[in-house]
């Protein structure tokens, strides 16, 4: 079997196209590398059976030849991280709309199975206590540039299950929920790798606002399993589906958390919104967890892994990550998105 990953270069991607490898399949992954980093692959290119291929998802040629050569495509090529999406919307719209459009159309035109993946943040504002996967997306104004990207993503599912309606395409979506793990790079405004950089350097760990927001936090291996579990489901497709964890944490206790299990001497600083974002455009939510019961009854999934353990993995390899590049405004206090 072989299986094309869109975007495979990227945090969840490279994880995805290991375990894929291992079990003895042939992936290519097509990537143009703007938020991705081929180091990511280094051990994918010891398989015989791997191919990359540079290059974007908004080339309908590339796409239409790749798709045609795969047996399952799994789509995860997006615009990734808040400052990016504050700093290119219109490339984050382009990027995941069309791009999105482009992977299933080539997809409808010879049947192959697709999963697109989408995020937490298309429910946007919504303050349930847990949210199932057909919750009311609560979004803000049009004005704020953050909310660009939910209604980008929330356009994908639509667009997804349309494919699946009209053209009767076997496609599963996913909802991801804070996926952390080694590989995650903090120069996208990334919670917990720039908390635990902050942390190995000793430098204040920045929480924005009052630190009281919660989120919920899900460790790549275990979001790799759902993801194949969910790849080998028929009764996933044609469905959406939350990947995440129910247990919350507030983002000032998760950097107490991390500066305890770093040993740590950084100092926690609140910083306010508006000073984090002088130019405006972002708008934080207070809390976001999601209802599991859709992909335990489908293939028996939870989230096993502690998030103590999931900071622990995840510090090794951030020793040896690069310097953020000069001049970048990282967005420690505020997780976003997936972080793929």
């Amino acid at each position: 079997m072989k299986v094309l990953i869109t975007g495979g270069a990227g945090f969840i991607g490279s994880h995805l196209t290991e375990r894929m490898l291992r079990e003895g399949r042939q992936v290519t992954v097509l990537d143009d590398l703007s938020t991705g980093w081929i180091e990511n692959l280094r051990g994918a290119f010891d398989y015989p059976g791997f191919e990359f291929v540079e290059g974007s998802v908004l080339d309908a040629a590339t796409v239409g030849r790749l798709v045609a050569q795969s047996d399952i495509v799994v789509h995860l090529a997006a615009a990734v991280g808040v400052r990016y999406v504050l700093d290119h919307p219109l490339a984050t719209i382009l990027t995941n709309v069309d791009g999105t459009h482009i992977v299933l159309a080539a997809c409808g035109k010879t049947g192959k199975k697709a999963l697109v993946a989408s995020t937490s943040e298309v429910y946007g504002k919504n303050p349930s206590d847990s949210l199932c996967e057909t919750a009311d997306s609560i979004l803000g104004a049009s004005s704020l540039s953050r909310w660009s990207y939910a209604t980008s993503k929330k356009l994908d599912e639509f667009l997804a299950l349309a494919y699946a309606k009209t053209h009767g395409l076997p496609v599963v979506v996913t909802r991801f929920f804070n996926i952390v793990g080694p590989r995650q790079a903090s120069r996208y405004g990334m919670v917990l790798p720039n908390f635990i950089r902050a942390a190995l350097k000793d430098e204040p760990i920045r929480v924005f606002g009052d630190g009281c927001q919660t989120r919920n936090f899900t460790y790549v291996s275990d979001c790799i399993d759902a993801l194949v579990g969910l790849l080998r489901s028929p009764q996933a497709e044609g469905e959406i589906v939350n990947i995440g964890s129910p247990h919350e944490i507030s983002i000032l206790n998760l950097a107490e958390k991390v500066k305890s299990i770093v040993g740590s001497s950084s100092q926690i600083v609140k910083v306010p919104y508006e000073l984090a974002y002088p130019e405006g455009g972002f708008e934080d939510m207070r809390r976001r967890v999601p209802c599991i019961c859709k992909i335990s009854r489908l293939i028996g999934w939870s989230p096993t892994t502690s998030l103590d353990d999931m900071i622990a993995r995840t510090i090794g390899p951030a020793r040896h990550q690069p310097p953020l590049p000069a001049g970048l405004f990282s967005t420690e206090g505020v997780p976003y998105a997936e972080g793929r």
